[in-house]
């Protein structure tokens, strides 16, 4: 069945010696892998290698048949060019490192259409924004929402956030609440927008700490998720 769908890169790798393998979130029907022969063959096909850099944002025509495990596709175009996500070193850098979480995080081929819409419109909210330190921050945060393990905020009040249940607590119960700094940032967090990110001032080292418990969190609620090796070189760039 030939369909129309719109697609975020999540991954990339080559295939024998002239093809790639791609793994997109789509907007039909969340996570789907693709192969694509030949590609790497000529200049030409380099170049339409170039569409799937990573979060890149397309528009495929494909050949979707269920339960296959690499789709086919038809027809690639950008379906938007972002300005400098790509050629700026820090956002390039906020680009590899999201795409590994996702990656990782996204396994469900099933539609999601508001997830897709988080994604696709943070994105491009990055692309058009210089104030973006914390960005991956808020970008993590908001995706638990749709991932399933938001915070509950009810008692935001409290002096401790329980990792494990994600929830706020009067006391320390185990060794995931988190208090502090941390605890600080993310009430914070979770009272702002995107467009008001650029009022959370932090260093670096509270960034980096913060992304250290979020990671954790992930860890905690997704079975599967793996830590990102990308972390380490992203820290080195971005700290």
């Amino acid at each position: 069945m030939l369909t129309a769908t719109k697609a975020i890169v999540l991954s990339k790798i080559k295939y024998k010696d002239y093809d790639l393998i791609v793994k997109c979130y789509t907007e039909q029907y969340g996570i789907l892998s693709f192969i694509i022969k030949g590609v790497l063959r000529s200049k030409k096909g380099n170049a339409k290698a170039a569409y799937y850099q990573l979060l890149s944002n397309l528009q495929l025509v494909i050949q979707y048949k269920n339960n296959r495990s690499l789709q086919t596709i038809k027809e690639t175009k950008p379906n938007y060019i972002y300005s400098n996500l790509h050629s700026n070193v820090l956002k390039s850098s906020i680009v590899m490192f999201l795409a590994e979480i996702l990656s990782s995080a996204l396994q469900e081929e099933e539609q999601n259409e508001t997830l897709f819409s988080y994604i696709e419109t943070t994105l491009l909210w990055l692309d058009s924004h210089s104030d973006y330190a914390n960005f991956h921050l808020l970008f993590l945060l908001n995706l638990t929402k749709y991932l399933g393990f938001y915070p509950d905020t009810s008692n935001i009040e409290c002096d401790f956030f329980n990792l494990n249940e994600g929830i706020f607590e009067f006391e320390k119960t185990n060794k995931y609440c988190i208090s502090g700094d941390n605890l600080t940032l993310l009430k914070t967090l979770l009272g702002t927008t995107f467009d008001k990110l650029s009022n959370v001032k932090i260093n670096s080292q509270q960034r980096q700490s913060f992304l250290n418990m979020i990671l954790l969190y992930f860890e905690l609620h997704l079975g599967n998720f793996k830590h990102p090796k990308s972390l380490k070189i992203f820290n080195q760039v971005f700290n």
